[in-house]
């Protein structure tokens, strides 16, 4: 491993001491690094394969599994449609506020999980205004898909406008004023020059939210037990059974993000101005 250009002293030799600093930070990190990938490898590699394959077969795995991809394939569904707006007016346009307009859409960020969980109780439970009102068509948050998709819609969300964001600042807004002075409106200025250059990032972003969603555990524990998502299946079998039994369902988990992870990176190395 070398830098792109190596110190050279006036008499054309090299500073040996950039090779300490440099194999200073591989020790680095590569100790973070071993950290992070050691017990997910460990995890599905050294895990009993006969128990995950039980686990495969099991209707109760798959069921909160295929409970879990379809609520976060919702839930991103609707941040798209709601999110790539705000992300392109973020990104186009200067108004009073608007800093702390992107602080307040980044906070879900920060805010612990299970906060966001009892706060989402105070608004969308079935004693509050709003729940109340969708409870008078029939929907209602509390154990039931509904509480799940909207507890991944918060937590996850951010990451979509924030990708979208940075998305749209990259496309040559001299490509949006072309178009409009050859005469497209708004609407067709960004559906023919904005949205395709920068789809890619928004796609990513987009799948990014929806892994994101899949691992959410606080804020939907709170709001729905039931019907069981993977990471409360997770914790109930832990809690139950041990280890043994929490494994293979956290595993499979696992390798469904390690998937959403390649397609994101492919998409993102695909697009022309990935560094």
């Amino acid at each position: 491993m070398q830098p792109d250009k190596e110190p050279i002293k006036p008499n054309g030799k090299r500073h040996w001491g950039s090779h300490g600093f440099t194999l200073m930070l591989a020790v680095l990190g590569g100790i973070i690094l071993l950290f992070i990938l050691a017990p997910l490898f460990k995890m599905v590699f050294l895990s009993d394969k006969q128990a995950l394959w039980l686990a495969l077969l099991d209707s109760d795995t798959m069921r909160s599994i295929g409970l879990t991809i379809y609520a976060a394939l919702i839930s991103t569904a609707i941040g798209f449609m709601l999110g790539v707006p705000l992300a392109y007016l973020l990104a186009r346009y200067q108004f009073p506020g608007k800093g702390i307009m992107e602080a307040l859409v980044d906070l879900p960020i920060v805010v612990p999980h299970s906060a966001a969980g009892i706060a989402l109780l105070f608004v969308f439970g079935s004693n509050f205004m709003v729940g109340e009102a969708f409870g008078a068509v029939g929907i209602q948050f509390v154990d039931s898909v509904a509480g799940i998709v909207i507890a991944m819609l918060f937590v996850s969300v951010p990451i979509l406008i924030s990708a979208a964001r940075e998305s749209f600042r990259k496309v040559d807004v001299r490509l949006e004023k072309v178009a409009r002075t050859l005469g497209a409106s708004p609407w067709q200025v960004f559906f023919r020059v904005t949205f395709p250059l920068a789809w890619r990032s928004i796609l990513a972003g987009s799948m990014m939210m929806w892994a994101r969603g899949m691992s959410e555990f606080g804020a939907i524990i709170i709001l729905t037990y039931h019907p069981t998502v993977a990471p409360i299946l997770v914790y109930e079998r832990f809690e139950t059974y041990g280890l043994a039994q929490a494994i293979p369902v956290a595993a499979i988990m696992l390798v469904i993000s390690a998937m959403v992870f390649v397609g994101i990176q492919t998409l993102l190395r695909r697009s022309p101005d990935y560094d």
